[in-house]
């Protein structure tokens, strides 16, 4: 799987291209992870191109969650397709992250 990493000034996105599975959520973590040290947590998780996530992947969501909290931030979600929205309500993390309809409004969240 590609991860795609582009920066909108201050924020670092980083875009999954293809389904969020098992060795590709440990790769997501470990460049995100790099990617809040380098930002100062401004980052931003964009699934448009994510039809799909795993229990490895939710996991490796919730630690970055918890690695952005210790600092008072929040992980923010953008373009997450219905599907990945269903995941988060059926295992009640829907709340557990901020979510954003695409990448310019979850980026001007910042401001």
């Amino acid at each position: 799987m590609m991860i795609k990493e582009q920066r909108h000034g201050a924020v670092t996105i980083l875009a999954p291209q293809g389904p969020l599975c098992l060795a590709d959520a440990e790769d997501l973590e470990k460049r995100a992870t790099e990617a809040i040290e380098k930002t100062m947590g401004r980052f931003v998780v964009d699934l448009s191109a994510t039809p799909y996530v795993d229990s490895r992947a939710l996991e490796a969501l919730l630690t970055l969650t918890e690695q952005l909290a210790q600092s008072g931030r929040v992980l923010k979600l953008c373009g997450a397709c219905d599907t990945i929205r269903e995941i988060l309500d059926l295992t009640d993390l829907t709340a557990m992250f901020e979510h954003y309809a695409d990448t310019n409004s979850a980026v001007r969240s910042f401001l």
